[in-house]
């Protein structure tokens, strides 16, 4: 065959390429991420040295440099891979300079089977990418980001101080001292109290057990017991660095929730100036939740009470909100929502037959909130509460806790899309719909069968005595 025949031929296996498979983005580039270098490929002919692959370091000035070839090679959208955090710095950058960049799962773009290289990546990427083959992972505006790290350093900052009330649990067992078993809360009120008092050097039980809480369960005989033990200079030395370390990351929250405050003050009021309503139940206040009134500025900043709905309270309302932002058009509908949670049944399917409909095990942090949020519905006289213990029944607590996040997670997209406000309709009418429901189902499977289902007003007898 000639060069001739070849070169029309190539062009005119171009020319029936599907519509799927066309160019989509002419000016498109791959970025392979890593810790200490980035490769970057441009498409061919872009750069004037004939250079469509180069590396670049992670220094911030090598980050500029590879957004100025970029812009030299005419390039207008990127594609980059979510590896660690590394992507970070260069998405931002990238940003800045006017690029539109796609941040890509890298399970989305594995490689074929062969040879694996940093080149070899960025190529594929900018290749896939030009064929319009793939799709951003959600990343929410930077405002919402902003609030997402600050609430993310307060939930790291929470799990350290945790982690120093166990020290001092240990602390004290080694001293055979059982404070934390005769309080509840070991830095409540009367913990605390005690355990300063024993930093001043007391060491008199019953002076000790004196300083407890009026609220306390324990009369001061039970703790003055529990407060008798084997004093070492190891142990109290190790109890107060434990102690201190709590104090300090206490503090390190509270500056945390004057950070996150400010930053719910820059959203836009979505309010119009309605009032908001008196919570409709009373909920005891959580020992970790922020200092300041985080149901009002969750009001103003969506336009709708989520905390109206059972399970969900303001700490966790405002977690959603940090994790899916305000803007639900990034998923068309509900179901996509949910999908995105991995709170939907999956859909593993070959040869026409249901291998697996099990949830993909996916960390996302919005997921893990609504199941924690569903888990509080066991005893919960409500339409949400009487919808889990049914599903527990069939399916198991594990299934039934996911089957009314998704309900919740359903709920929370209608509120924040259309602005609608969530009216609860109980447990009595959950269950009246519930017994309709079943009713409409035996009556449409008897007319299948032939059958007419009729219902006699027959009165209820009570069973004989055994």
């Amino acid at each position: 065959m000639t060069q001739s025949r070849r070169t029309r031929s190539s062009s005119s296996r171009r020319r029936s390429l599907p519509p799927e498979l066309q160019h989509v983005n002419l000016n498109a580039a791959g970025i392979d991420v890593g810790a200490e270098a980035h490769f970057v490929a441009v498409p061919a002919g872009r750069d004037p040295q004939g250079q469509n692959v180069r590396q670049f370091g992670a220094f911030t000035a090598d980050l500029y440099a590879l957004a100025d070839w970029l812009a030299a090679c005419g390039v207008e959208t990127v594609a980059m891979e979510s590896t660690g955090v590394y992507w970070i710095p260069l998405f931002e950058v990238l940003e800045e300079r006017g690029f539109e960049v796609k941040l890509v799962n890298p399970r989305h773009v594995k490689n074929v089977p062969g040879r694996k290289t940093d080149v070899l990546d960025c190529q594929w990427l900018q290749q896939l990418h030009t064929y319009g083959l793939l799709q951003a992972a959600f990343r929410p505006e930077d405002q919402i980001c902003v609030l997402r790290s600050y609430l993310r350093q307060r939930e790291m900052l929470v799990r350290y101080a945790s982690h120093h009330i166990q020290h001092m649990q240990k602390a004290l067992e080694q001293m055979n001292l059982k404070l934390h078993h005769v309080i509840s809360d070991l830095t409540g009120v009367t913990g605390m109290r005690i355990l300063r008092a024993i930093f001043e050097g007391e060491r008199d039980p019953h002076k000790l057990a004196g300083l407890r809480d009026h609220r306390c369960k324990n009369d001061e005989a039970t703790i003055a017991l529990a407060l008798e033990g084997h004093w070492r200079p190891e142990h109290l030395f190790a109890l107060r660095q434990a102690v201190e370390l709590f104090d300090f990351y206490r503090q390190q929250i509270t500056a945390c929730d004057a950070q996150i405050e400010d930053c719910l003050h820059t959203f836009q009021d979505r309010s119009a100036g309605r009032p908001l309503d008196k919570p409709t139940r009373r909920r005891n206040r959580q020992k970790n939740q922020p200092a300041f009134d985080v149901r009002s500025h969750l009001f103003r900043i969506t336009g709708v009470d989520l905390t109206a709905i059972e399970g969900i309270d303001a700490q966790t309302a405002l977690k959603l909100i940090g994790e899916i932002g305000l803007d639900m058009s990034r998923w068309p509908t509900e179901k996509h929502f949910a999908s995105w949670l991995a709170l939907s049944p999956g859909s593993k399917i070959s040869g026409g037959k249901t291998l697996s409909a099990r949830t993909k095990p996916y960390p996302n942090r919005a997921a893990a909130a609504f199941r924690l949020a569903a888990h509080g519905l066991h005893n919960s006289h409500s339409a949400l509460g009487a919808f889990l213990r049914r599903k527990k029944a069939h399916l198991g607590a594990p299934k039934a806790i996911t089957a009314t996040a998704h309900k919740l997670a359903r709920l929370v997209y209608a509120m924040l899309k259309n602005g609608s406000q969530y009216v609860e309709t109980g447990e009595a009418e959950y269950e009246r719909r519930y017994r309709e429901r079943v009713i409409h189902n035996l009556k449409r499977k008897a007319r299948a069968l032939g059958y007419d289902l009729f219902q006699r007003n027959v009165p209820v007898l009570p069973l004989a005595p055994p």
